[in-house]
């Protein structure tokens, strides 16, 4: 079976690339590798959430759910100093690399945590769920992970997606509007949504 970035230990040979990238208006250094999701730059997808994201009126930590090497959890981590940003991910050379790059961005308001999906964090309750999903572990899982995210908010907490219309937008907005009521489409660019969903 092919290896995935949501593979739990990826055996492929670890060749770690670093580089620069500007997100909200900073420039950081990121570290990724293969056998995790985007080793090259950060994908548009995360960029998109990340430059719309905005840290939800209710107080709370918050959780970037399959953190991946970890630019969307760090960048609001960074921008949102007053918070704990909690970064899940079943991939452990990911979460490894997420740890590397907090440390390398000197952003310390961060918690590592090995989850698949959710499992790893039951008991726990956060203000926003931010996620890019696994989009290739199919739509059974992408549309768990949306009811396990409803669990894990509080009363007017948020879900923020990122996802390609051609990647199943329509049915994942059809989806949260079944579990949440109204969902709002924050931004679109090249056939990708930022969808918040909030729980009433």
């Amino acid at each position: 079976m092919a290896e995935h970035y949501f593979s739990n230990k990826p055996q492929s040979k670890s060749s770690p690339k670093t580089w620069k990238y500007k997100l909200r208006s900073k420039v950081y250094t990121f570290t990724s590798d293969v056998g995790v999701f985007s080793k090259n730059d950060v994908d548009f997808g995360s960029r998109l959430l990340i430059e719309n994201f905005s840290a939800p009126g209710r107080s709370g930590d918050l959780l970037d759910l399959g953190c991946g090497y970890g630019p969307i959890g760090i960048a609001i981590a960074d921008a949102y100093s007053e918070r704990r940003v909690v970064m899940a991910d079943i991939n452990q050379r990911a979460l490894g690399l997420a740890e590397q790059n907090a440390k390398q961005n000197n952003v310390g308001n961060v918690e590592f945590v090995y989850s698949d999906l959710l499992s790893g964090l039951q008991n726990r309750s956060f203000a926003a769920v931010i996620t890019n999903p696994p989009i290739r572990a199919g739509k059974k899982v992408v549309h768990q992970l949306f009811e396990d995210a409803k669990e894990a908010l509080y009363a007017n907490g948020e879900l923020w997606v990122v996802i390609q219309k051609k990647q199943g937008a329509p049915s994942a907005k059809n989806k949260l509007e079944e579990l949440f009521g109204e969902t709002e489409v924050v931004a679109k660019d090249k056939g990708y949504y930022i969808l918040k969903a909030l729980k009433i």
